[in-house]
C-alpha cells in the first residue's frame, strides 16, 4: 500500500514512538491524525506536521469512537492505524510494600492491551467498508508490543503480560480480518530511547546498553517509524510480530 495520500491514525502521538511515526508518515505524504491523552503534546506534534490532534482515552469506547470519527471527517477513513499508546510502570509481584497493587496491574492491561484492541476493532470496522486497493487490500493496523512480551524482566509482570497479550492478538486478528483485506502486524521494540528512559539513572542506561549486541546503542524512535513504513508498503507482511531490537535478549 502506498502511504502517500492515505489517511493515517497514530495513537500515542504526543511523544516517543508515536511522534516519530507521525512525522515519518507525514513526510511520506500521509494525512495524519494523532490521538493521545496528552492534548498539549499531541497538538504540538500535529502543528509541526500539519496534522490533526485529538485528545482521547483509548480505553474508553465512546472517546475512541468519537476521535476516529473526527479523524475520518477530516481526512477520510484511515487505511493505516498505528497503536503506540502505552504505559510501563514497574512493580514486583511482591515488593517492599507487599503484594502488587491490583488496580495498577489492571490499568496497565487496560491501556496496553484492551486499549490497543479497542482501536483495532473500531479502525478495522471502518476499513472494511472502504473500496479495495491492489489485491483487495483495504488497510493495515500495526500494534506495538515489546521484547518484554517475550522475556520480561524483574518488576515487569504487568507490562510483560500486557505486551504478551498484544503479541497473542496478532495472528487471530489477522485471520479474522483477512476476508476484509485488512492486515494486522505487531512490532516488538527492544531498548528504544523514548521518554520512558528519561527517569532512569544514567548508570542504569549504561548497563542496558552493555547488554545490546549490535549495534551497541539504544534504538531510535525513527527506526521504529521506518519499519512502520516498510510494513505498510509490503503486502506480504501480515499476522506476524517483528522484533526491532538489534538482537538483544533481556536477562
Amino acid at each position: 500500500m502506498k502511504v502517500s495520500g492515505i489517511a493515517a491514525v497514530v495513537t500515542g502521538g504526543a511523544s516517543g514512538l508515536g511522534a516519530a511515526t507521525a512525522r515519518a508518515l507525514a513526510a511520506a505524504g500521509a494525512k495524519v491524525a494523532l490521538i493521545d491523552m496528552n492534548a498539549e503534546g499531541c497538538a504540538k506534534v500535529a502543528a509541526e506536521i500539519k496534522g490533526l490532534a485529538l485528545a482521547c482515552d483509548i480505553t474508553d469506547a465512546a472517546s475512541t469512537e468519537n476521535a476516529l470519527k473526527q479523524a475520518s471527517e477530516a481526512h477520510g477513513v484511515a487505511r493505516l492505524v498505528v497503536n503506540c499508546a502505552g504505559i510501563a510502570p514497574a512493580a514486583k509481584v511482591v515488593g517492599k510494600n507487599g503484594a502488587h497493587d491490583l488496580a495498577l496491574f489492571r490499568k496497565v492491561i487496560e491501556v496496553n492491551l484492551i486499549g490497543s484492541f479497542n482501536v483495532l476493532r473500531l479502525a478495522a470496522a471502518a476499513m472494511a467498508a472502504l473500496d479495495p486497493l491492489d489485491e483487495g487490500e483495504r488497510g493495515v493496523i500495526i500494534n506495538t508490543a515489546s521484547i518484554a512480551g517475550f522475556e520480561g524482566q524483574t518488576g515487569q509482570a504487568a507490562y510483560a503480560a500486557s505486551k504478551g497479550g498484544v503479541i497473542g492478538l496478532t495472528l487471530p486478528a489477522a485471520r479474522d480480518l483477512a476476508r476484509n483485506g485488512v492486515r494486522v502486524m505487531t512490532i516488538a521494540p527492544g531498548l528504544i530511547e523514548t521518554p520512558m528512559f528519561a527517569g532512569l539513572d544514567p548508570k542504569a542506561v549504561e548497563s542496558l546498553i552493555a547488554t545490546t549486541v549490535y549495534p551497541k546503542r539504544l534504538g531510535q524512535p525513527q527506526e521504529y517509524a521506518k519499519l512502520v513504513l516498510q510494513i505498510a508498503e509490503n503486502i506480504l507482511l501480515n499476522g506476524s510480530v517483528i522484533r526491532l531490537d538489534g538482537a538483544v535478549r533481556l536477562g
